[in-house]
């Protein structure tokens, strides 16, 4: 009969994590996003809504190539992360090579699949967080599924493009600002 069962709890079982530097990026990434969606600065609305679409680019090719890159760093779930990545990084080069048919797909097409995306990430970040990847991708998994329901369940609304704006806004902000204190909690720890 072993003692170590008797004696490991969830709280002092070792779980690998993400390097603290890539969590770091990962939050500065999502805050800035939020930021610029919140305060941007753009002279008009067509130059903010081609920000957002060339932002949200970006932010999915580099996204997608973080999420493959953890999975080697971390196996467990790796089809998970795979799949995750591989979707970002298609999404993020179709948006930055079409940022004019993005923009245009934007009101209906390209909130359901952000929806989606949203959702996905959702449930693969809480995954984590029961597995051991703490309090700070519970939280942004529960966040990722109640964006990506929301934008599933009103995609066709009118003015839903105006209601993606501030829910990623919000989302990017304060999913930035808990990645980047779970990054150096990490690297304190």
């Amino acid at each position: 009969m072993s003692t170590v069962s008797a004696t490991a709890s969830a709280t002092s079982m070792q779980t690998n994590q993400r390097p603290w530097w890539l969590t770091l990026i990962n939050g500065i990434l999502a805050f800035v996003m939020g930021a610029v969606l919140l305060w941007a600065p753009a002279k008009t609305q067509v130059n903010a809504f081609m920000l957002l679409v060339s932002f949200l680019g970006f932010y999915w090719l580099f996204r997608g190539i973080f999420d493959i890159v953890y999975m080697f760093v971390d196996h467990s779930a790796w089809g998970w992360k795979l799949f995750t990545g591989i979707v970002g990084i298609i999404a993020g080069s179709y948006i930055l090579m079409y940022p004019i048919a993005s923009a245009l797909a934007l009101p209906r097409i390209f909130v359901l699949v952000l929806g989606i995306w949203g959702l996905m990430e959702g449930i693969v970040l809480l995954i984590m967080a029961f597995g051991g990847g703490g309090w700070a991708a519970g939280i942004l998994g529960v966040l990722g599924i109640l964006f990506g329901i929301t934008l599933i369940a009103n995609y066709s609304a009118p003015g839903m493009g105006l209601a993606m704006i501030w829910s990623a806004a919000v989302l990017g902000v304060v999913g930035g600002i808990v990645l980047i204190v779970q990054a150096f909690r990490q690297r304190s720890a």
